[in-house]
């Protein structure tokens, strides 16, 4: 699992208008944010840049949305086309390198 940033915490902290102090609420945070950057990894096809203004990371802010609404199984059909692009975007970075 790859880790995640303490900037990446706090803007998925702010993103979700979590205002309040929950340490135990920030451990199961990072571990969506974990699972999710391995999901969206994974269908790219690389590992993605979450960087502030990626489309990865706005995937990934509302992939963890999906998972605390309780509602991941809409996730892959709500974003399909945003899934495909990362895929498909993962696929010429990797030719383009001769991978």
């Amino acid at each position: 699992m790859r880790d995640v940033p303490d900037i990446l915490l706090a803007d998925t902290r702010n993103y979700l208008d979590i205002t309040w102090a929950d340490a135990d609420g920030d451990v199961k945070l990072l571990g969506i944010l974990a699972r999710g950057m391995g999901y969206l990894d994974h269908a790219a096809g690389v590992e993605l840049d979450y960087s502030e203004g990626t489309a990865a990371r706005a995937l990934l802010l509302d992939y963890v949305r999906y998972v605390r609404a309780g509602a991941l199984q809409d996730f892959g059909r709500d974003f399909a086309s945003e899934l495909l692009g990362l895929h498909i975007a993962g696929e010429v970075s990797q030719h383009d390198i001769g991978l």
